[in-house]
């Protein structure tokens, strides 16, 4: 079951200026080994939650953690970048 590792506070604006809020999300995989992706959520709830693909895949939960909680700004740009141009598989509607 995936569980939310970090949850940023500054919202992100897309291209065309809609913002999101950006979240960490992790799970384990069968293999015992751990995935991370980041997923986005309109400001203001509604609207669809945008999905990065995976990003990355560490050997345990901490080392997830520590990733999550070291990334930048820039970084999660991209990544609202490349969900937005995710596959419509990786969305899904804000509540």
């Amino acid at each position: 079951m995936p569980e939310v590792l970090v949850l940023f506070d500054e919202p992100m604006s897309d291209t065309d200026g809609a913002l999101y809020y950006a979240q960490a999300v992790g799970r384990q995989r069968e293999d015992g080994l751990w995935e991370g992706w980041l997923e986005f959520s309109p400001r203001g709830g509604g609207g669809i939650v945008r999905k990065s693909p995976i990003e990355t895949t560490q050997p345990n939960r901490d080392a997830l953690l520590y990733w999550a909680t070291g990334l930048e700004r820039v970084y999660l740009e991209g990544a609202l970048e490349r969900a937005i141009t995710a596959r419509s598989g990786g969305r899904t509607r804000a509540r």
